[in-house]
């Protein structure tokens, strides 16, 4: 099986890492969503891997092998591919604009899936034809067990039991979902990670104690602030927003500390300065 990767930003490279691994998968091509990006995913992946070479944690012939089967590449390059995952910018109109030049690309059969972690599949995949589903994988991908697969109304029966399938051989742990703002995971992390920031920007407690009292008052390997620093606080906010714009309901209104966060780009990790100062 021959797989097409759009999108070189937090997410595409480990996604690519991801089915590299996999011995059914053939090929990965790696693809900028734009153009214009400085970044061909690659290297960093290389970087990635490298490190946890040094730290014993894979073997140079296992980064080798992964590496090997990754190749770069534009959207033209992904004619001949049986699977397409796109992971660009979580913008409407940009994934959009990418499936529509992947639809004229790609050979029929070709299965199209998105990462997006909020937006609705129906419009994304509004005027494409074929069938538009949901893989959504979560930062970092080579770490997190979980897939969400997510139907729309129209999803054939087929392309979901073949996405929970390829998920399964590449290690992962897939769960089906019926579209919905969201999804699953997001729906319940997010509005948390928005109510921790909530009390934050009151005094109540300061972000060390927050992430302490979830940590062990709640059993969570990462507190809310932490875990919103390593999403990305940009993302946070875009997947609020989303929920808000979808279900109108304000359990979902970001809080102004976020808004602000975002506008001074302290994104977190990426950033280098989020609740947290990062080296």
């Amino acid at each position: 099986m021959k797989v097409g990767i759009v999108g070189t930003g937090s997410l595409g490279p480990g996604i690519a890492q991801v089915f590299a691994q996999c011995d059914e998968v053939e090929k990965v091509i790696l693809c900028k969503g734009k153009k214009e990006s400085k970044r061909n995913g690659k290297d960093q992946l290389e970087k990635n891997l490298s490190r946890l070479v040094e730290k014993e944690k894979i073997s140079k012939e296992s980064m080798d092998f992964i590496l090997n089967k990754i190749i770069t590449g534009n959207m033209e390059d992904l004619r001949d591919v049986d699977l397409v995952e796109e992971a660009v910018s979580e913008d409407l109109e940009i994934k959009k604009t990418v499936f529509k030049r992947l639809d004229e690309i790609c050979k029929p059969e070709c299965f199209f899936v998105t990462n997006t972690s909020s937006l609705p599949i129906r419009m994304i995949g509004e005027g494409l034809k074929r069938p538009l589903a949901g893989m959504h994988f979560f930062n970092p991908a080579p770490v997190m067990n979980l897939v969400e697969i997510i139907s729309c109304e129209n999803t054939p029966k087929e392309i979901l039991d073949f996405l929970m399938d390829i998920a399964r051989k590449i290690d992962k742990t897939p769960v089906e979902v019926k579209e919905a703002p969201g999804f699953i995971v997001n729906r319940i992390l997010i509005p948390m990670i928005n109510e921790a920031i909530g009390i934050y920007a009151e005094g109540v407690a300061t972000a060390e104690s927050i992430d302490t009292a979830m940590r062990l008052g709640a059993n969570h390997p990462m507190g809310p602030l932490a875990l919103g620093d390593l999403i990305g606080l940009d993302i946070v906010l875009a997947i609020l927003n989303e929920m808000l714009k979808e279900t109108g309901d304000i359990k979902y209104r970001p809080e102004a500390l976020l808004k602000r966060m975002v506008r001074e780009r302290k994104l977190g990790r990426k950033t280098g300065e989020g609740f947290y100062q990062y080296s």
